[in-house]
């Protein structure tokens, strides 16, 4: 008998019996995935398709949780310590210093992938909404584990905390600076619109009201658009780019929206002013994106939509506390109105450019003063939930957006929760992917206007489009090259089909 030497040997081919086992299906494709989740399944851990995490390596979440939120931590704690240089009273170093000492301690949770820990009770409004979401579904979850959406919010909300617990430090805005700094940087872009509408328009003489309608409309998919790129300068993506950069992204010119329409994928620009023009003096609301240039054309734009008469009131929507760096807070929204009517912010422009500005300036006040803007913020929007769970978190805000006639979200995040922030095919029509608000009773008709700059993306008439893109631009999802402007009417429709 021989010996085996220790070579190995490869073991011999096992073969099992599959004959008591059910048979394989003879159409594959009748296997379903198990996405979108049924409603039952449907949680902020759990959204309808997979979510977007910052530890998946081959979505913007992990640039994001991994570079992007450190380096703008990083410039938070370098403004705050140039304000703490500028003081003078010992109490108020001492006590600014305090937040320096919790904002570093939040730089290390984040880079060390730290457990989420409850938010300290600071006397806001929006602590059990937080601290509910973070019990019930992301106990021992980590920045890089949890959904991005809900983490990245969460770092943001812990960033208001280093200050909020504090004496005299309660409501700075580490971020403020830079917004201003970002608006007065946008001269050629607030002028070219400044001395457009500073006059009342007139749609001219002679004109019968097919005329009159032409032009309204050519007019409102103009501004539509205006609306819709200023969301292009959008700070916490803006980290490194230079003013001509800016001056690119902000480009108002009849040539450049005319070349940029193509670069909507998703567009209900038609849909959208069927019901527009429908309006006859009713109720808009926009909530709000991002401060200083974004902002202006929202103000542009909303002051198109009382000059015209489709609307009679418009409310706003801004943040309670600085959140995603550039996010309209009231601060802002006062800063940018009085900018416009006595302010010095640019240089090197004419005395016409100046009145022009101031003229938009004090129409805009006067606005406020009649009650035909409003200004408004709700804890909701600064909680880490989905706009799905809106009306069972927020009902009274529910029921507010109800009473308007249409309801703009502005901006990536804004439409990120939107539709929960999860990997949903691009064909996905934009009525499932806001899930309740597109069916619940009582909901008011919605249009996203967003410049596309992270991965979900739906809406689109056709998936192939997407396909084409993930194969010849990488990175498009992310460049603010492509936007959508989406409509869901408010009418009750088909049933939502989940599996």
């Amino acid at each position: 008998m021989r010996r085996n030497n220790g070579a190995a040997r490869p073991p011999k081919k096992t073969v099992i019996s599959l004959g008591n086992l059910p048979p394989k299906p003879t159409d594959l494709a009748s296997i379903k995935p198990p996405y979108p989740y049924t409603p039952s399944r449907i949680d902020p851990n759990n959204p309808p398709w997979p979510a977007y995490r910052g530890y998946h390596e081959y979505s913007f979440a992990y640039a994001t949780m991994g570079v992007r939120l450190p380096t703008i931590l990083g410039k938070a704690i370098s403004d705050t310590i140039k304000t703490l240089n500028e003081q003078s009273d010992e109490e108020r170093i001492v006590d600014l210093i305090g937040c320096i000492n919790r904002m570093e301690r939040l730089m290390k949770d984040l880079t060390n992938n730290d457990v989420l820990r409850p938010i300290i009770d600071d006397g806001e409004g929006d602590i059990p909404l937080w601290n509910k979401e973070i019990t019930q579904f992301f106990r021992g979850k980590d920045f890089m584990s949890a959904p991005w959406v809900f983490a990245e919010a969460y770092k943001y909300r812990r960033l208001h905390e280093c200050f909020s617990v504090s004496k005299y430090w309660r409501d700075y805005d580490v971020f403020f600076r830079q917004k201003c700094e970002t608006f007065s940087r946008s001269a050629d872009a607030v002028f070219e619109l400044s001395t457009r509408f500073a006059l009342p328009f007139s749609l001219g003489k002679g004109l019968d009201a097919t005329q009159k309608e032409q032009a309204l409309k050519a007019m409102f998919k103009e501004l539509t658009q205006i609306c819709l790129w200023g969301n292009s300068t959008d700070l916490s993506l803006l980290i490194n780019m230079s003013e001509e950069d800016i001056k690119r992204l902000q480009s108002t010119g009849g040539e450049q929206l005319a070349a940029t329409e193509k670069n909507i994928l998703g567009n209900d620009m038609e849909q959208l002013w069927d019901l527009v023009k429908s309006l006859n003096g009713g109720r808009v609301d926009f909530v709000l994106d991002n401060a200083g240039f974004e902002l202006y054309c929202d103000l542009v734009y909303a002051d198109y939509l009382i000059q015209s008469g489709h609307a009679s009131v418009i409310h706003f929507h801004g943040k309670r506390l600085p959140w995603f760096v550039s996010d309209v807070t009231r601060k802002d929204w006062d800063w940018l109105l009085n900018s416009c009517l006595y302010g010095k912010l640019f240089a090197e422009v004419s005395e016409s450019e100046t009145a022009s500005l101031r003229i938009l300036g004090e129409r805009w006040k006067g606005y406020v003063k009649e009650g035909k803007w409003i200004y408004e913020q709700h804890p909701f929007w600064c909680s880490g939930y989905a706009f799905w769970d809106l009306h069972t978190e927020a009902p009274d805000l529910f029921l507010h957006l109800s009473d308007s006639n249409l309801v703009f979200f502005k901006g990536d995040l804004n439409h990120r929760k939107l539709t929960y922030d999860c990997a949903a095919p691009a064909s996905t029509s934009f009525e499932t992917a806001i899930g309740p608000l597109a069916r619940l009773p009582g909901a008011p008709p919605i249009c996203s206007l967003r410049t596309i700059k992270s991965d979900v993306v739906v809406g689109l008439p056709d998936g192939a489009v997407a396909d084409r893109l993930d194969e010849q631009e990488p990175g498009w999802k992310i460049s603010g090259k492509y936007a959508i402007v989406l409509l869901s009417d408010g009418r009750p429709g088909e049933p939502v089909e989940f599996n």
